[in-house]
């Protein structure tokens, strides 16, 4: 099994419950972690693993569409990218809103979600 990361990409979008979520925005940071089974010993090419610059773009094609929950992010992602690539193992995802609306709140909020081929 091999793991590819992305960790730490960064984001401004429209996500939340309340309106004015969706008028000011929020900074996000995103983290991915997809296992997949390399279906050769030795890996010499793109076409041979999961190429992490194709998870970057369906992510910021994914982040561009307002939502109202981070679940529902991590949840239809995780699951966008099991279709698109089907060596994938696992897929661990988090999403944090690094300021949320929650009066006095100094930190951030967010969500994880891991999704097992198997369970599918």
């Amino acid at each position: 099994m091999i793991q590819i990361f992305l960790e730490q990409l960064q984001f401004y979008a429209y996500h939340g419950l309340y309106p004015e979520e969706r008028i000011l925005g929020n900074n996000y940071m995103v983290d991915i972690r997809v296992t997949y089974q390399a279906n050769t010993k030795l890996l010499h090419s793109i076409e041979q693993t999961i190429d992490y610059s194709i998870v970057y773009e369906l992510i910021t094609q994914r982040m561009k569409k307002p939502t109202d929950l981070l679940e529902t992010i991590a949840t239809e992602f995780c699951h966008q990218l099991m279709e698109k690539f089907e060596s994938i193992q696992t897929i661990q995802f988090s999403i944090k809103k690094m300021k949320p609306p929650i009066t006095k709140m100094i930190g951030n909020v967010g969500v994880s979600f891991l999704l097992k081929r198997s369970e599918l």
